[in-house]
């Protein structure tokens, strides 16, 4: 979720906001699908293959139009919600755990973004980017395995 704050502020204005605007409000449909039992496969996958995705878009300074990083962030936050809304604890208000998963994924949007918004400095792009890197690598290591 890092990731996509940190992919907007790479791609800038007005993807530094309409990124972590999509993710959420698709995750929150991905997580009533979860409340509600409607199956989706390889969940698990899905998380590891976007951290794997989003990293190397930032990694390789990938820029597609801004509609494109809206689908493949919105796809991604299916997967994300679903997990939320199937790990939903018994004992807890729907309504309020479904808010609170909402907000901390903005809170984790806002520190990618604070983050990304040092690639107007030479070496901050290069930190930028590594960051990126970083999270690909940390979601290869879901998908094998070793972490």
């Amino acid at each position: 979720m890092v990731a996509v704050g940190l992919w907007g502020a790479f791609l800038g204005k007005p993807a530094v906001w309409i990124l972590p605007v999509v993710f959420p409000l698709v995750m929150a449909i991905g997580g009533a699908m979860g409340v509600l039992g409607i199956p989706i496969p390889a969940v698990e996958t899905g998380i590891a293959t976007s951290a794997v995705v989003l990293g190397a878009m930032v990694a390789f300074a990938v820029r597609p139009p801004l509609w494109i990083a809206a689908v493949i962030v919105g796809a991604f936050a299916i997967f994300h919600g679903h997990a939320h809304g199937t790990e939903l604890p018994n004992a807890a208000s729907p309504l309020a755990y479904s808010i609170g998963f909402v907000l901390s994924t903005g809170l984790l949007h806002l520190s990618g973004i604070a983050f990304g918004l040092l690639v107007r400095w030479p070496a901050g792009n290069v930190a930028v980017r590594a960051g990126g890197g970083l999270i690909a690598l940390a979601g290869v290591g879901n998908l094998t395995g070793m972490l």
